[in-house]
């Protein structure tokens, strides 16, 4: 594992832990947790989240890819944040996925998969609403769920891995929240070195077009609800994704959150407690529900 990778895991979790600190579930949230989705029962696991006072017996899907810079992160980090949107109306899956350096890609992406496939294969027995599924990824997240709708909807992309999509799966829409979307050859600092953490190759530039979505959007991509801030050190990759979206006729909404006085940090919706992140997701979330059928 590099320095990099090391650092990130400690440093994000002294945040996560400050931002956190006090939660606990609401008392409008009703929980089952540490499904198991695949094999593994440390890493493939999930927790699904629902409103207590629904009004249907089905419930649209909302499912979470979480951020971490492939490296960090699990369900328990997201969890306040997934039940948060939960409160909208959804049903909101949050899971925990293979990390790099233990795990090379597409470990992760197999992990998206698998997750899709059990909801597919288990949402009766949930009372999820398998017509009405949406998801939302961020940062790392971001750039998994938005290559993993380039997969589901490309063909020659979805040769290039040894699994296969879900049978009947079709996401409506997403939110690509503070996303990586290309990762250049020639980046030099914190995305490039963690491609050698990541790839089996350590980034070879083969590997890092393949695993960029900006190169990959097709006409077939769900109607995306993209979303950066002021302040997010990742800003200057939404413009290229969102223009790459329009390009290809997808419906998009380009969204930067803050201004020169706010500067909104990276991931700033996932601070629950601020109002910021309010606004942000009850957009997120209104963008959703426009398109439940």
């Amino acid at each position: 594992m590099s320095l990099l990778s090391m650092y990130i895991r400690h440093s994000f979790k002294k945040g996560d832990d400050k931002r956190d600190a006090g939660l606990s579930t609401p008392d409008d949230i009703l929980r089952k947790d540490d499904i198991l989705y695949g094999e593994d029962r440390k890493w493939q696991v999930m927790d699904i989240y629902y409103p207590k006072n629904r009004k249907q017996e089905k419930l649209p899907v909302i499912v979470s890819v979480h951020g971490g810079g492939w490296v960090y992160g699990d369900k328990q980090r997201y969890q306040y944040y997934c039940m948060d949107l939960a409160q909208r109306g959804f049903a909101v899956v949050n899971f925990t996925y293979r990390l790099a350096p233990n795990f090379k890609y597409p470990a992760q992406l197999e992990d998206v998969n698998l997750v899709f496939d059990w909801i597919m294969k288990h949402g009766n027995e949930y009372d999820l609403d398998t017509d009405n599924i949406f998801a939302v990824g961020d940062s790392a997240g971001g750039h998994l769920l938005s290559l993993y709708c380039c997969f589901l909807n490309d063909p020659d992309v979805a040769k290039e891995y040894d699994f296969k999509a879900p049978e009947g799966l079709k996401i409506k829409a997403v939110g690509l929240n503070c996303g990586v979307y290309e990762i250049s050859f020639d980046e030099k600092g914190l995305t490039k070195t963690l491609m050698k953490d990541l790839l089996k190759g350590k980034g070879t530039e083969k590997e890092l077009k393949q695993i960029s979505p900006l190169y990959h959007v097709c006409e077939g991509f769900p109607a995306t609800f993209l979303m950066t801030a002021t302040g997010d050190f990742l800003l200057e990759q939404a413009m290229p994704m969102y223009e790459a979206l329009k390009g290809k006729g997808v419906e998009a909404e380009y969204h930067c959150y803050g201004d020169e006085v706010n500067k909104l940090p990276h991931v700033f919706h996932c601070n629950i407690r601020t109002e910021d992140a309010r606004i942000c997701n009850d957009d997120e979330c209104a963008f959703f529900r426009n398109r439940i059928s």
